[in-house]
């Protein structure tokens, strides 16, 4: 497998970034099972591990832990903080120095580490001064707790005024980002790419098939709304006529990847690697055989005729289904303007 830079760490990742959520009671409850899928993606390569300390209340970071015992050191390890841990619990959650000096703890505890490669905010917060969580996160790269800070679905402007908090206040800068991106959800070509790429930040970009659509899933004939409490009702109603678009997209899509000789979900993966602002793809299997069909994508290049056609179905920059935004723009959003 071919390794990248991640951003200008010097740290090299591989282009697909095991993604950890689907461990534990959200996903595949079987512990075991779990393990042998995380012992089987380092096997083929992939050295960059990404999870969350909400993912399944945390089991998803002990399962992690489990699986990497004997094998810490050939991995990049990045977790995240920020969404409530107690929902009783006012302060059990955000971007606060209390919060983030008391879970970091926690999240050792659970992976079963004595340090974290990539410690990541899981989401702006616009309640949180960014110097506030910038200062503690510098507290915690000088105790030798994390290596590198990274954001996750910031705006481009919310990336830019926290390089310049950083700058000005003489704090450790957020060396990624962790945006959503797939072929059905482009927005953030128009900023956040060309920001982090100015910048010279890393990306592990989430939600390569879309939560599904691109997997071959649902299809336009025969297509069902998923049961999962877990997705938001609005992304999956399949009687909106954005999703309904999606849905004709999605088989245009699949008899491109056709012709080009290879699945969908191949196209699809490949597609986000291949972009210059792009450094990983996290991919999350629940199951072993997801995790194989995931695979031949890190060593697929797209030829810029296939990329063409991409563009023609989707034209660069546009998500179809505007609830599929979940990045930090929101400020931006006409509904957003008008209140």
């Amino acid at each position: 497998m071919e390794y990248r830079n991640l951003g200008r760490t010097g740290v090299r990742v591989s282009p697909l970034c095991l993604g950890t959520m689907m461990f534990g009671p959200w996903g595949n409850s079987d512990v075991d099972d779990s393990v042998r899928i995380i012992h089987a993606a380092l096997d083929a390569g992939i050295n960059f591990v990404d999870t969350a300390d909400v993912y399944s209340g945390g089991i998803s970071e002990e399962i992690t832990g489990r699986a990497l015992k004997g094998r810490r050191d050939d991995v990049v390890l990045a977790t995240k903080f920020f969404m409530p841990m107690d929902p009783d619990e006012p302060n059990h959650r955000g971007g606060s120095r209390r919060w983030i000096i008391h879970e970091v703890e926690n999240s050792l505890r659970r992976l079963g580490t004595d340090h974290i490669d990539l410690y990541q905010v899981h989401r702006p917060s616009p309640d949180t001064d960014i110097s506030e969580t910038l200062g503690a996160l510098t507290d915690l790269v000088h105790q030798g707790k994390i290596r590198y800070l990274g954001s996750s679905s910031f705006s481009g402007s919310q990336i830019v005024e926290a390089q310049w908090v950083s700058r000005d206040r003489h704090l450790e800068r957020f060396v990624t980002e962790q945006p959503p991106y797939s072929i059905l959800v482009r927005g953030i070509e128009q900023d956040v790419l060309p920001t982090l790429l100015r910048h010279g930040m890393g990306s592990l970009t989430y939600s390569p098939l879309d939560g599904g659509w691109l997997s071959g899933k649902w299809r336009k004939h025969g297509a069902s709304t998923p049961t999962s409490a877990a997705r938001p009702k609005a992304r999956f109603d399949m009687s909106s006529p954005d999703n309904r678009r999606k849905l004709d997209t999605v088989e245009d899509l699949a008899l491109l990847a056709e012709e080009a000789g290879m699945s969908l979900i191949e196209l699809s993966i490949a597609f986000i690697i291949r972009h210059p602002g792009v450094t990983s793809a996290i991919v999350g299997p629940r199951t072993m055989e997801q995790l194989r069909a995931y695979l031949p994508a890190a060593s697929l290049t797209l030829s810029d005729d296939v990329l063409d056609r991409i563009d023609q179905i989707v034209a660069p920059g546009v998500t179809i289904n505007p609830d599929d935004n979940s990045y930090g723009d929101h400020e931006l959003l006409p509904a957003a303007r008008r209140r």
